[in-house]
């Protein structure tokens, strides 16, 4: 192995300027066996590179070469297999694992411990030794001195000592050696010799050392001494450190026995301190004054200083139920009783606020004072504002009471609720009757005053009176007749008596067989039937009536006052809603966000001998939770105010029913009040409300806008008078205006543009068919009319969503007014205008214009005979007689007589121009000419014009 080590050495890695440090013979594991050296080098040069370099011997020779290296930086992890056993094999980790199986074992741990040595000399770096002897990290395996020299030994031994002792000779000990070698003249010849002389001189330069020692003997006896005296005065000194440390030690433990008494003290006195604040946490947080106490078994409800203590009192009470008591408190005895007291005061003072809070819900449920005879003459509703502020002194009480006593709060919003509602729905139940009285003498006042004959008028007063009897008398009986739950009987006489108050009434007022009707109800108004058989428009306005009233101002005057009472009714419900939820939210303290059991949620059942209405017990699985407190506050509303939509819907039919356009005053005023109402609170009782009752009045809108297309398609036509505008074209005209003025600026502007759309379409399909059906009028003049005052009307009004139908209006004029004038010109110039089309006939079959004077019908003989059928005289006749027809084919409404003669005269005039020209085409030269003239023409239809 020297051999082969010397001979790498030279031929590999001398001339790279590397030299060898370790070398290991091996073979890769597992396969066929290619032996290979892997060797352990150092550059000579620095920086100093170690590698790991793999050599092969050639297959066609003695020498070696390099296969393949590494860096040993690069390596990661060193295996070797097994470190209690000896296995030749080893693996080395560089970019991929390297498996090797060395010759011995012995060359496999030198070679590992030689890369152990590099690493920690050159590169310090953290490589990974596994399964490796630790004795192999330390020192040179002892193993290598029973190899056999020649065989398997590595560079562990001497070279890996020549590592460690390696020190490169500096220049100037070169330099040495090289003057030394030069004053020996066989230095190089003769080694030995050379040697032996180095060896005599260093043995003579011993000596001189050795005698210069002997000669410094005194100065290292002086030495001595004084390092004996030194020493004397260290255990001197260490005497006297250890009496000292004696006196500290005692010191100490006096100080440790004065810091353990002061501990002892401080924890007692902690612990005295910790005990006094916990008795005044008691004291101060389980304690209630005897003012509070008395307040809440005693304290006046009734009065503002009364009630201001029993806030205090509550909420003093409250808190001293709320503290949160310290962990073992709840085992004091003190703590107990006081706890029991607390609880006994609490359901005291809830049992005694429940029952004045019911007195007073109930004496205001049934209190008569506020009633509507007092606000009828101005249809306005009772405000419950100084009911509000005295209940408002309550909040606090009240919220108190629903933190502490669920169940009280929710009775006590029960009882509210019920007594309440019956409070409301007889004020707006009264309110409603009084809009009704007022809405119903609208309608009489204003048939009255148009045209009726006298007993018509006497007729529609005693309705009204009948109205503001059946009122009155509802005023008068529902106390009378009122529980707190109206048994089936009961109900029974009330409306037997009703019917018979109300035939005496018909008795007295002699109103038997008229067009009232008798109901049994309180509700009879909305079934009062307004009929006059000499009225020139009946209840539901139609188009039609509209297009024959005579008396539109009156009905404008008559609606503008129904529009007042519907606003006067949305304006005082709304401050009356909105100031009851606000009540709400503050009294039952229902402002902020979390689950809450309504009240409401238990439904009630009537018992059928008028007792009291028995509760479905709270365990029954009725309730449900509702997810806010605003759900909450709409639900008590809806209870409370749950006639309000009923009576709302029956006066919106009621105004439908006197005049189904009040729909249109209803749609404006109902979205502006639910725009008004969204804007403040999407999710209120009022706007959900008012959102409800639009729907009906949109529908009651498109049922009014269906009847007048109904209508217009059941118009018939008189078949001995001319057509003229018909009556739904000047109904429309009306409904635009009308409409146009309600709805200008309103927020449902949409809803109207719809309904023109389909109106005018209507309108243009039963104008078309009324002049397909028409006898009298010729269908181009119906259609010319009314097609005309379409386009007049549109023109004026500028309905921006029509103008597609205004243009469209004004092509279909413009066609049947040509059209009309056409057909109408047959008539002067009859057999001129067959003479002539014959012609254009023949000319048209294939006969040139100058031969068609060889035909025999139509020689310049027959052309001269017609021509003198038609003097001057003749066709001034045949004008003035064709005038006589249009006047008596147009109306007067429309002043279409001039514009339609005008136009007559544009195609006189083109028709003879025309003729001329045939006349030049096909009779040249014959001198054949008409016998009046253009300018004769103009001066006929002037005079004639002037004339009429």
């Amino acid at each position: 192995m020297t051999a082969i080590k010397h001979a790498l050495q030279r031929d590999i890695f001398t001339p790279n300027d590397e030299r060898l440090l370790g070398i290991v013979n091996v073979c890769k594991a597992g396969k066929k066996k290619k032996n290979c050296f892997l060797c352990a080098t150092v550059t000579t040069e620095r920086p100093v590179q170690v590698k790991v370099v793999k050599v092969k011997k050639s297959d066609k020779g003695d020498f070696y070469k390099r296969q393949q290296t590494w860096e040993l930086r690069d390596l990661t992890v060193v295996d070797a297999k097994d470190a209690s056993k000896e296995n030749p094999e080893f693996d080395l980790h560089f970019e991929k694992v390297y498996r090797w199986l060395a010759s011995s074992t012995a060359e496999k741990n030198s070679f590992i411990s030689c890369i152990w040595k590099l690493n920690q000399r050159y590169l310090r770096k953290k490589l990974e030794f596994v399964n490796v002897n630790s004795q192999l990290l330390e020192e040179l395996p002892k193993a290598e001195e029973s190899v056999p020299s020649g065989e398997s030994q590595s560079v562990a031994g001497g070279d890996e000592d020549a590592l460690d002792d390696y020190q490169e000779l500096s220049t100037r000990e070169e330099q040495d050696i090289e003057s030394m070698m030069e004053t020996c003249e066989y230095a190089i010849s003769n080694a030995e010799a050379f040697a032996e002389k180095l060896f005599k001189e260093l043995q003579v330069l011993d000596g001189a050392n050795i005698q210069s020692i002997m000669a410094s003997e005194k100065q290292v006896n002086i030495l001595m001494q004084l390092l004996d005296e030194a020493l004397t005065e260290v255990d001197t000194i260490e005497g006297k450190l250890s009496s000292y440390e004696e006196m500290l030690q005692s010191v100490k433990d006096q100080m440790d026995q004065i810091s353990q008494s002061n501990r002892l003290i401080q924890i007692s006195n902690t612990n005295n301190n910790k005990l006094l604040d916990e008795i005044q946490f008691l004291v101060n947080y389980m304690d209630l004054s005897k003012g509070h106490i008395r307040a809440l078994q005693e304290g006046d409800l009734t009065s503002p200083k009364g009630i201001e203590a029993c806030i205090n009192a509550s909420e003093a009470l409250l808190q001293c139920m709320s503290v949160a008591l310290r962990p073992g408190h709840e085992k004091l005895m003190a703590v107990r009783q006081q706890q029991l007291l607390f609880a006994e005061l609490r359901d005291t003072f809830a049992r005694r606020l429940t029952n004045h809070l019911n007195n007073v819900f109930v004496h205001q449920g049934h209190d008569q004072s506020s009633t509507l005879p007092q606000h009828a003459a101005e249809l306005t509703l009772p405000k419950h504002s100084p009911l509000h502020r005295d209940l408002l002194r309550y909040a606090k009480l009240m919220e108190w009471l629903k933190n502490t006593h669920r169940e009280k709060y929710e009775g006590l919003s029960r009882t509210y609720v019920d007594y309440m509602s019956r409070l409301y729905e007889r004020e707006i139940k009264d309110f409603f009757e009084v809009a009704k009285i007022k809405m119903a003498g609208t309608s009489k006042e204003a048939k009255g005053k148009f045209g009726k004959s006298p007993a018509v008028k006497h007729t529609s007063v005693m309705e009204l009176n009948l109205s503001v009897f059946d009122a009155c008398l509802s005023n008068w009986l529902q106390p009378r007749f009122r529980g707190k739950r109206v048994h089936s009987n009961r109900k029974r006489k009330f409306e037997f008596f009703w019917l018979c108050s109300r035939c005496v009434f018909h008795a007295v007022s002699g109103l038997h067989g008229s067009s009232g009707k008798l109901t049994g109800s309180t509700s009879s108004l909305n079934k009062l039937t307004v009929q006059g058989s000499n009225s020139r428009r009946s209840q539901s306005s139609s188009l039609l009536d509209m297009g024959n009233m005579s008396a539109s101002d009156l009905d404008v005057a008559d609606r503008t006052k129904f529009d007042k009472i519907f606003e006067q009714v949305l304006s005082e419900l709304e401050p009356l809603c909105l100031a009851e939820q606000d009540f709400i939210s503050k009294f039952f303290k229902l402002q902020q966000h979390q689950t809450v059991m309504p009240p409401l949620a238990q439904p009630e059942t009537e018992e059928l001998d008028g007792s009291m209405p028995s509760r479905i017990p709270p365990q029954a699985d009725q309730r449900y939770a509702l997810s806010s407190e605003k759900d909450t506050v709409r639900l008590m509303m809806n209870k409370i105010f749950q006639s309000i939509e009923p009576e709302l819907n029956s006066l919106i039919a009621l105004g439908d029913k006197i005049d189904s356009f009040h729909s249109l005053y209803m749609l404006v005023k109902m979205s502006h009040h639910v725009w008004t109402a969204e804007n403040v609170d999407p999710a209120s009782f009022l706007s959900t409300t008012l959102g409800n009752v639009l729907v009906t009045v949109k529908r009651n809108f498109d049922k009014c806008i269906s009847g007048q297309i109904r209508q217009m398609e059941e118009v018939k036509i008189s078949k001995k008078s001319k057509v003229g505008i018909l009556p739904f074209v000047t109904g429309f005209e009306e409904f635009a205006e009308l409409a146009e003025t309600i709805f200008r600026n309103a927020e449902r502007r949409g809803d109207l543009d719809k309904a023109y759309v389909k109106l005018i379409r209507a309108v243009f399909t039963n104008v078309e068919k009324v002049a397909n059906e028409s006898q009298k009028t010729p269908r181009d003049v119906v259609m010319m009319e009314n097609f005309h005052h379409i386009f007049s009307t549109l023109s004026r009004l500028k309905i921006s969503c029509l103008d597609a139908e205004r243009r469209e209006a004004k092509h279909k004029y413009t066609d049947h007014l040509q059209s009309y004038v056409i057909n109408s010109l047959g008539q002067p110039l009859e057999k001129l205008n067959h003479f002539f089309e014959g012609v254009e006939a023949r000319v048209a079959q294939g006969v040139r214009e100058e031969e068609v004077s060889y035909q025999l019908a139509f020689n310049k003989q027959e052309l001269r005979k017609v021509i003198k059928e038609y003097p001057g005289k003749e066709v001034k006749k045949g004008l003035d007689n064709l005038y006589r027809k249009v006047d008596k084919h147009l109306c007067e409404e429309e002043s279409l007589l001039q514009v339609v003669w005008h136009s007559t005269q544009d195609e006189f005039i083109r028709q003879y121009k025309h003729f001329e020209g045939l006349i030049g085409r096909c009779y040249p030269g014959s001198g054949i000419t008409m016998e009046f003239t253009i300018q004769d023409m103009l001066e006929y239809f002037s005079s004639i014009a002037q004339s009429h």
